[in-house]
């Protein structure tokens, strides 16, 4: 069974953050040059929040703010779940799917080692069972 360890060892931990004074409109380009669909928001080394494309469109787009104006710390998603490497990738899809959330820190005591993302996750999920279903056909023609 992959741990969240497994997974941040083949997928690297780099981490894209900013911090909550940054415009909604640099973390956007951020987001567009990496090709992501959030960011953390570092408040110095802790964790501040996340700031994602859905927070975006709820606190910007739907307000009618401008993105070039408005800081990242003040549509940010501040109710954050983490969990720590041990954790299993079940474990995180369990939590994903309660409580509807498409990211997930990962920290040891008070470090960040990285974010893991739905994507992630269920690439992640899909691997292990084609591993399963490949043994299981090698067990059926060697039986």
């Amino acid at each position: 069974m992959k741990t969240v360890q497994d997974l941040l060892q083949a997928k690297g931990s780099d981490i894209w953050s900013v911090a909550p004074d940054t415009s909604v409109f640099a973390a956007l380009e951020l987001m567009a040059e990496k090709g992501i669909g959030a960011v953390l928001v570092l408040d110095g080394a802790s964790v501040a929040g996340i700031l994602s494309e859905r927070d975006y469109a709820r606190q910007v787009i739907l307000k009618g703010k401008a993105s070039k104006e408005t800081l990242v710390g003040e549509i940010m998603t501040t109710e954050l779940y983490v969990v720590a490497p041990e954790r299993t990738v079940e474990e995180c899809m369990e939590l994903m799917t309660e409580r509807r959330i498409r990211h997930l820190p990962v920290v040891v005591g008070d470090r960040l080692d990285g974010l893991l993302s739905i994507g992630d996750i269920v690439k992640a999920v899909i691997s292990e069972k084609q591993d399963q279903i490949e043994q299981l056909e090698t067990y059926i023609t060697r039986g």
